[in-house]
């Protein structure tokens, strides 16, 4: 079943382009994740605070890549990383348009 995966974390920037710019190398990598299908990357200059949104083709894979990614980001020195799990209704995210 495919799974969903929403993280967030206090993050100093850069945000905007200057993000985008910095962080293409490891979008890249992301992108070669066993299992992923997807991310929304999420930025608030106002709050600090950055993460994304994932797509996973199941559970295992989606919670393999945020034990790997939790440690990437302790080692970048992130304190907190806020993480949610959810399995994807596929019928009802049909109807409402969803990217599933």
């Amino acid at each position: 079943m495919k799974t969903l995966l929403q993280v967030d974390f206090p993050f100093d920037g850069p945000f905007g382009q200057e993000m985008a710019d910095a962080m293409k190398e490891l979008a890249e990598s992301i992108a070669k994740e066993p299992g992923f299908i997807w991310k929304i990357w999420t930025e608030n200059a106002e709050t600090r605070e950055a993460g994304g949104i994932y797509l996973f083709e199941g559970g295992a894979s989606a919670r393999k890549y945020l034990d790997m990614h939790t440690a990437r980001l302790k080692g970048f020195g992130v304190p907190v990383v806020n993480a949610k799990v959810f399995q994807v209704n596929d019928a009802l995210s049909a109807i409402d348009h969803g990217p599933v």
